[in-house]
């Protein structure tokens, strides 16, 4: 089972803000740069990034009705800084189980499974200029 959602309220309001800008240059970890769909606020959201041949892909470890992926679902795109890089993403696409699974490392895909996360995004990513 996904992380529950109280854990990601939590995180976004607690842990989120002390990563700063920890997360744009830790591997795997990536700074998403989104914009919330209703209220137009620009949000920073932490997620662990992994480069495929079409660009980056992203378990959904808190499942997939969070807030990030509805921002970048209805923006067909957004930024994100990783590993001190600015790439512009866009072409989201919803992957279950293998389809997801099998783009991430063995070491982290090990990990997911005990946590039973099998949803992910993958987008397309290219470098900003």
């Amino acid at each position: 089972m996904p992380i529950p959602l109280r854990v990601a309220r939590f995180n976004r309001r607690v842990t989120n803000p002390l990563l700063g800008t920890l997360s744009d240059h830790v591997w795997p970890m990536a700074t998403l740069h989104h914009v919330g769909r209703s209220s137009g606020r620009r949000y920073r959201t932490p997620v662990f990034a992994f480069t495929t041949r079409r660009g980056v892909v992203i378990a959904l470890t808190y499942g997939p009705q969070v807030q990030w992926l509805r921002n970048l679902e209805a923006a067909d795109g957004a930024r994100m800084v990783r590993r001190g890089r600015v790439l512009t993403l866009s072409a989201p696409v919803r992957l279950h189980g293998d389809d997801g699974a099998r783009l991430v490392p063995a070491v982290i895909r090990a990990g997911l499974r005990l946590m039973r996360v099998d949803e992910f995004v993958e987008v397309a990513a290219t470098p900003h200029p």
